[in-house]
């Protein structure tokens, strides 16, 4: 626990350093948090059809260098960090089904479930297109933007509902809420998207 909580305080050192313009500190960052981000990828690709051409060391060197591109963030801890990166490996995921075509021919199916129970493992209940997650999830955006971070948070980046709290500076108990409302929302549009 000592280590881990340690490897916390290291992970926000290194984004504060890196946040006032040592771009070293993000070369730095990267291998305390590689092993992180790599399993997210992992979560994120598990269920992509077998053809497709992004692996997930490769989500993770184009978050990266997406990250490298930021400037003037202000990173408040290791939370925040990974709020980002799950944002961005959503959009490389987004960029490359669109990028395929695979929207037209059903080819960036993604497994995904929306029980809470099993957010790490996301073996699915129904196979669906990424890039139909997306347009579902930004539709949420617009009728809930709170919710649709909630999804992007604990689905996305493997935030636990503490975790997504302190990001959204809202109580463990809102984020339950806006996850199971979320869950029931998105549930309801990707069916529609499926019976069409």
């Amino acid at each position: 626990m000592a280590s881990l909580l340690a490897r916390r305080e290291e992970i926000t050192h290194l984004l504060h350093v890196w946040q006032t313009g040592d771009r070293l500190a993000l070369d730095r960052l990267i291998p305390v948090v590689h092993a992180e981000l790599h399993r997210l990828a992992r979560l994120h690709m598990r269920g992509e059809a077998p053809e497709r051409t992004l692996q997930p060391t490769a989500l993770v060197n184009e978050v990266y260098l997406r990250l490298a591109q930021l400037h003037a963030i202000n990173w408040h801890d290791r939370a925040h960090f990974f709020a980002m990166a799950s944002r961005l490996m959503r959009r490389v995921l987004v960029d490359a089904a669109r990028a395929r075509g695979a929207h037209k021919r059903g080819r960036s199916a993604i497994c995904v479930t929306f029980d809470e129970e099993r957010v790490a493992d996301r073996r699915a209940d129904a196979v669906l297109d990424v890039v139909a997650l997306d347009a579902a999830l930004t539709a949420l955006a617009a009728v809930g933007e709170r919710q649709a971070r909630v999804v992007e948070l604990r689905f996305f980046g493997g935030l636990n509902v503490e975790e997504t709290a302190a990001v959204l500076g809202v109580s463990v108990e809102t984020i339950a809420r806006d996850w199971r409302m979320a869950k029931l929302w998105l549930r309801r549009e990707l069916s529609k998207k499926v019976s069409r």
